[in-house]
């Protein structure tokens, strides 16, 4: 169904000028928009949650990337109320997941624009092929936000791909009495008439995947690293207990992802503990990954290195997630190497012995297909992007030996920081950071190959 709201006519003889819906996405192809990059978004937000109803402004600032006379935000559900364009009103239509604003004037290329949205409703969650539900999940006493692959576009209007970065302003108002924890860093709070508003900030870029909005009643702790790092957790009070021992090791998980990665690239770290029915999984949320009740070390580890590796190195297409999940799985195995447990090398055996999990099943899905070659969305998320990822980043290191490669995880980090990157990219740089060194067997049989590669 097409719902429009102060609509022009529009023929097609303008069609050339209208950004495209979606950025072609291998995997989701109307996720994001074309022409334009959104640089900034500033959300001034309310929520009930009795009520469950959402209600705002989303201001986004934004660059045009060539002459429009149209252009696409991604918002699913939600009922716009008014757009304007700089301050003057924009005629709208809304069509599934776009929202397609048509300015009063056009908008030359390298305009530098603002595009206000104010809408309302009761946010709904979104179904991923895998069968994930992501988006605005409602939890025991309030909600929380999280939005990978596509469940952003559930609570704020964008350009929802993580090949556009934007830094984030958000001031939320709750009831008194709930707290609103987002990605950032806090910027404030007042409470009037029975209500708090709180106020965030964001001015390292942000995939809107990895933005959060947890609401709710929580304990917050605040501290920082030896380095001088904040630290900013908000733990639910039920799951406070379990927690704490977790949260006294993330000073030195940091510490330790700093030595091996590379300086922690935002300006402040924590964590959101939910209750485990409100969320079924951990997600790397930018500088505050969520997690469904108390997380064990090596998922701490695992999202942690995430704000190294998917968080500031992006994947530049949902095609490109190995280069996210192979690198946090293989921060599992060098913590284990580090601390007593398992080595790197012993780790791999025992994934190529197919003796790693319990289900054999699973144990076999690690050849099912290539890391860089998933077969499409509804496996996004299957073990051999995981896994096998990590056994193709050991190949490297078996390849290029411990000084060059440890060398090189740095290195990857700090030349795509804060930007994307996809598998084209990570491979044309481990052979420039590791010359003389033979890697085209373990791109053809590891990274790209079918079937189980032979024992190196």
């Amino acid at each position: 169904m097409t719902v429009t709201g102060c609509r022009a006519g529009a023929g097609d003889d303008d069609a050339a000028s209208r950004g495209a819906s979606g950025v072609g996405d291998p995997y989701f192809p109307k996720s994001g928009n074309g022409g334009f990059d959104v640089t900034h978004y500033g959300l001034d937000l309310a929520y009930a949650p009795d009520t469950h109803r959402l209600s705002g402004t989303a201001t986004l600032t934004a660059r045009a990337t060539r002459d429009l006379t149209a252009f696409n935000l991604d918002l699913e559900g939600m009922t716009v109320e008014k757009v304007t364009v700089d301050g003057a009103r924009a005629t709208w239509r809304r069509a599934g997941q776009e929202l397609t604003v048509r300015p009063p004037d056009g908008l030359g290329r390298h305009t530098r624009f603002r595009v206000a949205v104010r809408y309302s409703g009761v946010p709904v969650t979104v179904t991923d092929p895998d069968g994930t539900e992501g988006g605005w999940l409602r939890t025991a006493d309030g909600a929380v936000a999280l939005g990978q692959p596509r469940g952003s576009m559930t609570w704020f209007p964008g350009n929802h791909h993580p090949s556009d970065k934007a830094t984030y302003r958000l001031a939320v108002t709750v009831p008194e009495g709930l707290r609103a924890v987002s990605h950032g860093e806090p910027a404030g709070e007042e409470t009037e008439g029975g209500r708090t508003t709180y106020r965030w900030r964001t001015t390292e870029p942000t995939a809107s995947h990895a933005a959060t909005l947890a609401i709710g009643r929580y304990d917050v702790d605040r501290a920082t690293t030896g380095g001088g790092l904040p630290l900013y957790s908000a733990v639910d009070p039920e799951q406070a207990e379990e927690s704490g021992p977790v949260l006294r090791r993330l000073p030195g998980v940091l510490e330790w992802a700093e030595r091996t990665f590379g300086p922690y690239p935002f300006s402040s770290a924590g964590v959101i503990v939910e209750r485990p029915d409100d969320a079924g999984y951990a997600l790397e949320t930018q500088n505050r990954p969520v997690f469904p009740g108390a997380p064990e070390t090596w998922l701490l580890v695992h999202e942690i290195a995430h704000q190294w590796y998917g968080n500031s190195v992006s994947p530049r297409t949902w095609r490109d997630l190995w280069l996210s999940e192979g690198f946090a799985t293989y921060a599992e195995w060098l913590w284990d190497e580090d601390h007593g447990g398992d080595t790197a090398q012993e780790t791999f055996d025992t994934l190529y012995e197919g003796d790693y999990f319990d289900d054999e099943e699973e144990n076999d899905a690690l050849w099912s297909f290539p890391p860089a070659r998933s077969p499409g969305a509804a496996h996004l998320f299957d073990v051999p992007v995981y896994q096998r990822g990590a056994m193709v980043l050991h190949r490297i290191r078996q390849a290029a030996g411990d000084d060059a490669f440890f060398a090189l995880l740095r290195g990857w980090a700090r030349e795509h920081r804060h930007g994307t990157a996809d598998t084209g990219d990570f491979t044309a740089y481990v052979e420039k950071s590791a010359p003389g060194k033979d890697f085209e067997g373990i791109w053809a049989d590891w990274l790209y190959g079918e079937g189980k590669p032979e024992r190196p």
